[in-house]
């Protein structure tokens, strides 16, 4: 199942969005969280907290889900 993470701005930096999807408590625990855990951005596996993710982009947390990455105001695709 697609999930999506509508953004506001821009981006929004991986430790955001770990925050966002409520992977983590806090923004502090970021830099462990991706210490101990296997995060893909595109497909590639990416350990910076301060990434930047952009619309267009997925991000894939094992045990979590995969994660679409949209700018506000465009449709999202629900199928899958």
């Amino acid at each position: 199942m697609k999930k999506t993470i509508v953004l506001e701005t821009d981006f929004m930096t991986l430790g955001q969005v770990l925050k966002e999807i409520n992977v983590i408590g806090s923004g502090g625990q970021a830099k462990w969280y991706l210490a101990e855990n296997s995060v893909f951005v595109d497909g590639e596996l990416e350990n910076r907290r301060g990434r930047k993710l952009y619309a267009g982009m997925m991000i894939e947390i094992p045990e979590e889900g995969t994660f679409f990455m949209v700018k506000k105001g465009e449709p999202i695709d629900e199928t899958e």
